[in-house]
Protein backbone atom coordinates (compact mmCIF):
# COMPACT_ATOMS: atom_id res chain seq x y z
CA UNK A 1 0.00 0.00 0.00
CA UNK A 2 0.98 3.25 -0.87
CA UNK A 3 1.73 6.39 1.77
CA UNK A 4 -1.34 8.08 -0.14
CA UNK A 5 -3.44 5.48 0.18
CA UNK A 6 -2.57 4.53 4.12
CA UNK A 7 -2.84 8.09 4.67
CA UNK A 8 -6.33 8.01 2.99
CA UNK A 9 -7.87 4.77 4.70
CA UNK A 10 -7.17 6.01 8.28
CA UNK A 11 -8.74 9.06 7.25
CA UNK A 12 -12.13 7.31 6.11
CA UNK A 13 -11.44 4.68 9.69
CA UNK A 14 -11.75 8.52 11.72
CA UNK A 15 -14.36 9.59 9.82
CA UNK A 16 -16.33 6.08 9.90
CA UNK A 17 -16.11 6.40 14.37
CA UNK A 18 -16.71 10.22 14.18
CA UNK A 19 -19.95 9.28 11.89
CA UNK A 20 -21.02 6.53 14.32
CA UNK A 21 -20.86 8.90 17.61
CA UNK A 22 -22.46 11.52 15.42
CA UNK A 23 -25.53 9.34 14.57
CA UNK A 24 -25.73 9.06 18.40
CA UNK A 25 -25.62 12.13 19.54
CA UNK A 26 -22.29 11.15 21.26
CA UNK A 27 -20.02 14.67 21.12
CA UNK A 28 -16.34 14.75 20.77
CA UNK A 29 -14.51 16.51 23.07
CA UNK A 30 -11.31 17.98 23.11
CA UNK A 31 -9.56 18.24 26.91
CA UNK A 32 -5.91 19.09 27.98
CA UNK A 33 -2.68 17.15 27.72
CA UNK A 34 0.13 19.09 29.76
CA UNK A 35 -1.81 18.33 33.07
CA UNK A 36 -0.05 19.62 36.53
CA UNK A 37 -1.07 16.08 38.49
CA UNK A 38 0.73 13.12 37.25
CA UNK A 39 -1.06 9.49 36.75
CA UNK A 40 -0.96 7.50 39.84
CA UNK A 41 -1.51 4.39 38.51
CA UNK A 42 1.02 1.93 40.07
CA UNK A 43 2.66 0.62 36.27
CA UNK A 44 1.33 3.49 33.84
CA UNK A 45 4.26 6.39 34.40
CA UNK A 46 4.06 9.91 32.93
CA UNK A 47 6.09 11.84 30.93
CA UNK A 48 7.79 14.83 32.30
CA UNK A 49 8.16 18.36 30.66
CA UNK A 50 9.43 21.51 32.04
CA UNK A 51 7.68 25.01 31.27
CA UNK A 52 8.07 28.39 31.64
CA UNK A 53 12.09 27.86 32.31
CA UNK A 54 12.26 32.00 31.59
CA UNK A 55 9.99 32.62 33.86
CA UNK A 56 9.12 30.73 36.89
CA UNK A 57 10.30 26.83 36.23
CA UNK A 58 7.68 24.24 36.97
CA UNK A 59 6.61 20.68 36.05
CA UNK A 60 3.60 19.65 33.85
CA UNK A 61 2.82 15.92 33.01
CA UNK A 62 2.02 15.01 29.57
CA UNK A 63 -1.63 13.27 30.29
CA UNK A 64 -1.56 9.03 29.58
CA UNK A 65 -5.31 9.02 28.61
CA UNK A 66 -8.08 11.38 28.59
CA UNK A 67 -9.95 10.09 31.16
CA UNK A 68 -9.90 12.18 34.39
CA UNK A 69 -10.06 15.24 32.34
CA UNK A 70 -13.36 13.87 30.80
CA UNK A 71 -14.71 12.69 34.00
CA UNK A 72 -14.63 16.70 35.29
CA UNK A 73 -16.98 17.18 31.96
CA UNK A 74 -18.61 14.24 32.81
CA UNK A 75 -19.58 15.95 36.37
CA UNK A 76 -20.16 19.08 34.97
CA UNK A 77 -23.53 17.88 32.99
CA UNK A 78 -21.85 17.16 29.68
CA UNK A 79 -23.97 14.07 28.95
CA UNK A 80 -22.12 11.56 26.21
CA UNK A 81 -18.75 11.97 25.27
CA UNK A 82 -15.75 10.92 23.09
CA UNK A 83 -12.14 11.93 22.59
CA UNK A 84 -9.65 10.61 19.61
CA UNK A 85 -5.98 11.70 21.02
CA UNK A 86 -2.69 11.38 21.32
CA UNK A 87 -1.14 9.86 25.21
CA UNK A 88 2.22 9.32 26.06
CA UNK A 89 3.78 6.99 28.78
CA UNK A 90 7.22 6.78 30.08
CA UNK A 91 8.87 3.30 30.92
CA UNK A 92 6.99 1.82 28.31
CA UNK A 93 8.96 -0.68 25.79
CA UNK A 94 7.68 -3.79 23.50
CA UNK A 95 5.95 -4.74 20.49
CA UNK A 96 2.89 -3.65 21.92
CA UNK A 97 3.95 -0.86 23.78
CA UNK A 98 5.07 2.53 23.33
CA UNK A 99 5.79 5.88 24.50
CA UNK A 100 2.95 7.46 22.19
CA UNK A 101 -0.31 6.32 20.52
CA UNK A 102 -3.68 7.03 20.11
CA UNK A 103 -6.71 6.12 22.32
CA UNK A 104 -10.44 6.74 21.79
CA UNK A 105 -11.76 7.26 24.91
CA UNK A 106 -15.81 7.12 25.26
CA UNK A 107 -18.73 7.28 27.93
CA UNK A 108 -22.35 6.57 27.83
CA UNK A 109 -24.57 7.43 30.49
CA UNK A 110 -27.35 4.57 31.96
CA UNK A 111 -25.09 2.19 30.41
CA UNK A 112 -23.52 -0.81 32.31
CA UNK A 113 -20.61 -2.68 30.75
CA UNK A 114 -22.70 -5.27 28.96
CA UNK A 115 -24.39 -2.35 26.66
CA UNK A 116 -21.05 -0.79 26.54
CA UNK A 117 -20.23 -4.08 24.93
CA UNK A 118 -23.15 -4.13 22.75
CA UNK A 119 -22.17 -0.90 21.65
CA UNK A 120 -18.71 -1.27 20.92
CA UNK A 121 -19.53 -4.16 18.84
CA UNK A 122 -21.54 -1.76 16.59
CA UNK A 123 -19.00 0.58 16.32
CA UNK A 124 -16.59 -2.60 15.13
CA UNK A 125 -19.82 -3.74 12.51
CA UNK A 126 -19.50 0.21 11.52
CA UNK A 127 -15.90 -0.23 10.71
CA UNK A 128 -16.33 -3.87 8.78
CA UNK A 129 -15.57 -5.83 11.15
CA UNK A 130 -18.40 -8.52 12.03
CA UNK A 131 -16.95 -11.69 13.38
CA UNK A 132 -18.67 -13.43 16.11
CA UNK A 133 -19.06 -12.48 19.26
CA UNK A 134 -17.76 -14.07 22.79
CA UNK A 135 -18.57 -13.33 26.08
CA UNK A 136 -16.32 -14.77 28.74
CA UNK A 137 -16.64 -14.11 32.60
CA UNK A 138 -12.72 -13.67 34.00
CA UNK A 139 -13.77 -16.30 36.51
CA UNK A 140 -15.32 -18.55 33.24
CA UNK A 141 -12.43 -18.33 31.50
CA UNK A 142 -9.65 -19.53 34.49
CA UNK A 143 -12.45 -22.24 34.86
CA UNK A 144 -12.22 -23.31 31.25
CA UNK A 145 -8.81 -22.83 30.07
CA UNK A 146 -7.11 -22.71 33.97
CA UNK A 147 -9.24 -25.57 35.93
CA UNK A 148 -8.60 -22.16 38.83
CA UNK A 149 -11.19 -21.54 40.74
CA UNK A 150 -9.59 -17.51 40.56
CA UNK A 151 -12.37 -15.96 42.57
CA UNK A 152 -11.91 -18.39 45.65
CA UNK A 153 -8.11 -18.96 44.93
CA UNK A 154 -6.08 -17.11 47.71
CA UNK A 155 -2.49 -15.32 47.08
CA UNK A 156 -0.56 -18.70 48.30
CA UNK A 157 -2.51 -20.76 46.66
CA UNK A 158 -1.99 -19.04 43.45
CA UNK A 159 2.17 -19.11 43.95
CA UNK A 160 1.54 -22.78 44.12
CA UNK A 161 0.23 -22.84 40.89
CA UNK A 162 2.19 -20.21 39.24
CA UNK A 163 5.74 -22.32 40.85
CA UNK A 164 3.65 -25.75 38.84
CA UNK A 165 3.59 -23.68 35.38
CA UNK A 166 7.32 -22.73 35.79
CA UNK A 167 6.48 -19.03 36.30
CA UNK A 168 7.80 -16.62 39.41
CA UNK A 169 5.48 -16.40 42.16
CA UNK A 170 7.50 -13.21 43.40
CA UNK A 171 5.26 -10.86 43.84
CA UNK A 172 3.69 -8.18 46.32
CA UNK A 173 0.30 -8.67 45.53
CA UNK A 174 -2.72 -10.63 44.70
CA UNK A 175 -3.73 -8.96 41.31
CA UNK A 176 0.06 -9.02 39.50
CA UNK A 177 -0.10 -12.70 39.75
CA UNK A 178 -3.45 -13.29 38.81
CA UNK A 179 -2.20 -10.68 35.83
CA UNK A 180 0.36 -13.19 35.58
CA UNK A 181 -1.14 -16.38 35.00
CA UNK A 182 -4.08 -14.64 33.02
CA UNK A 183 -1.51 -13.94 30.48
CA UNK A 184 0.24 -17.30 30.53
CA UNK A 185 -3.11 -19.33 30.79
CA UNK A 186 -5.81 -17.49 29.39
CA UNK A 187 -4.75 -15.16 26.16
CA UNK A 188 -3.10 -18.06 24.06
CA UNK A 189 -6.07 -19.80 24.20
CA UNK A 190 -7.84 -16.39 23.06
CA UNK A 191 -6.35 -16.00 19.84
CA UNK A 192 -8.68 -18.44 18.63
CA UNK A 193 -11.49 -16.04 19.28
CA UNK A 194 -11.34 -13.28 16.87
CA UNK A 195 -13.61 -11.01 19.08
CA UNK A 196 -14.01 -11.60 23.13
CA UNK A 197 -14.72 -10.00 25.90
CA UNK A 198 -14.01 -10.51 28.97
CA UNK A 199 -15.62 -9.16 31.89
CA UNK A 200 -16.07 -8.74 35.95
CA UNK A 201 -12.51 -9.43 37.13
CA UNK A 202 -11.66 -9.87 40.91
CA UNK A 203 -12.02 -6.71 43.03
CA UNK A 204 -8.23 -6.78 43.26
CA UNK A 205 -7.98 -5.80 39.49
CA UNK A 206 -10.51 -2.94 40.14
CA UNK A 207 -8.91 0.09 39.23
CA UNK A 208 -11.80 2.98 38.70
CA UNK A 209 -14.57 0.44 38.01
CA UNK A 210 -17.62 -0.17 40.65
CA UNK A 211 -17.28 -2.76 43.00
CA UNK A 212 -19.62 -5.41 43.72
CA UNK A 213 -19.58 -8.54 45.75
CA UNK A 214 -16.59 -10.34 44.49
CA UNK A 215 -16.24 -8.44 41.10
CA UNK A 216 -14.95 -5.57 39.14
CA UNK A 217 -17.27 -4.51 36.71
CA UNK A 218 -15.20 -3.97 34.29
CA UNK A 219 -13.83 -5.49 31.09
CA UNK A 220 -11.55 -5.99 28.37
CA UNK A 221 -11.97 -6.57 24.35
CA UNK A 222 -9.55 -9.20 22.50
CA UNK A 223 -9.38 -9.16 18.93
CA UNK A 224 -7.33 -12.88 17.75
CA UNK A 225 -5.62 -12.65 21.31
CA UNK A 226 -4.45 -9.06 21.08
CA UNK A 227 -5.78 -6.95 23.57
CA UNK A 228 -7.58 -3.50 21.91
CA UNK A 229 -10.21 -1.81 24.54
CA UNK A 230 -10.55 -1.65 28.44
CA UNK A 231 -13.76 -0.85 30.45
CA UNK A 232 -15.65 0.42 33.61
CA UNK A 233 -18.89 0.84 34.75
CA UNK A 234 -17.44 3.69 36.21
CA UNK A 235 -17.09 4.76 39.74
CA UNK A 236 -18.74 8.18 40.49
CA UNK A 237 -18.45 9.49 44.00
CA UNK A 238 -15.21 11.13 44.63
CA UNK A 239 -14.58 9.60 47.76
CA UNK A 240 -13.96 6.60 46.38
CA UNK A 241 -11.79 7.47 43.75
CA UNK A 242 -9.92 9.39 46.34
CA UNK A 243 -9.56 5.76 48.34
CA UNK A 244 -8.22 4.48 44.47
CA UNK A 245 -5.39 6.84 44.56
CA UNK A 246 -4.75 6.36 47.78
CA UNK A 247 -4.02 2.87 47.14
CA UNK A 248 -2.17 3.43 44.33
CA UNK A 249 0.09 6.02 45.45
CA UNK A 250 0.95 3.45 49.18
CA UNK A 251 1.98 0.95 46.19
CA UNK A 252 4.19 3.25 44.60
CA UNK A 253 6.13 3.85 47.53
CA UNK A 254 6.76 0.67 48.34
CA UNK A 255 7.79 -0.51 45.06
CA UNK A 256 10.48 3.05 45.83
CA UNK A 257 8.76 4.63 42.06
CA UNK A 258 7.62 8.13 42.22
CA UNK A 259 4.69 9.01 44.27
CA UNK A 260 2.89 12.30 43.49
CA UNK A 261 0.70 14.56 45.77
CA UNK A 262 -2.80 13.29 45.45
CA UNK A 263 -5.18 15.03 42.73
CA UNK A 264 -6.83 17.36 44.88
CA UNK A 265 -7.50 19.43 41.44
CA UNK A 266 -9.60 16.47 40.16
CA UNK A 267 -11.36 15.54 43.40
CA UNK A 268 -12.84 19.22 43.85
CA UNK A 269 -14.80 18.50 40.68
CA UNK A 270 -16.41 15.58 41.98
CA UNK A 271 -18.04 17.09 44.87
CA UNK A 272 -21.39 16.26 43.22
CA UNK A 273 -20.23 12.90 41.73
CA UNK A 274 -20.27 11.63 38.52
CA UNK A 275 -23.48 10.57 36.44
CA UNK A 276 -23.66 6.74 36.24
CA UNK A 277 -21.98 5.77 32.74
CA UNK A 278 -19.80 3.20 31.53
CA UNK A 279 -16.65 4.57 29.58
CA UNK A 280 -13.93 2.42 27.52
CA UNK A 281 -10.44 2.97 25.92
CA UNK A 282 -9.42 1.68 22.87
CA UNK A 283 -5.93 1.73 21.16
CA UNK A 284 -6.17 2.83 17.96
CA UNK A 285 -3.53 1.42 16.19
CA UNK A 286 -4.11 -1.87 17.67
CA UNK A 287 -7.74 -1.82 16.52
CA UNK A 288 -6.77 -0.88 13.17
CA UNK A 289 -3.98 -3.75 12.66
CA UNK A 290 -6.98 -5.76 13.60
CA UNK A 291 -8.87 -4.48 10.36
CA UNK A 292 -6.31 -4.43 7.92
Amino acid sequence: MSMRDALKQYACFLASIRQFFSEREVVEVCTLQLLDSPVTDVYIDSITAQVNKDIEQKSKYLHTSPELEMKKLLAQGSGDIYQICQVFRDNEQGSQNFNEFTMLEYYRLGFDIHQLMDDIVQLLQTLGIRHSVSKLSYAQAFTQYGNIDILNTDFETLKIIAIEQGLTSDFEWIEDLQILLFTHLIEPQLQALPLCFIYDYPTSQSALARVEGQVAHRFELYMNGVEIANGYDELQAGADYKDVFSVELNKRQQLTKFVPEMNQEFLSQLENSLPQCSGVAIGMARLLSQIN
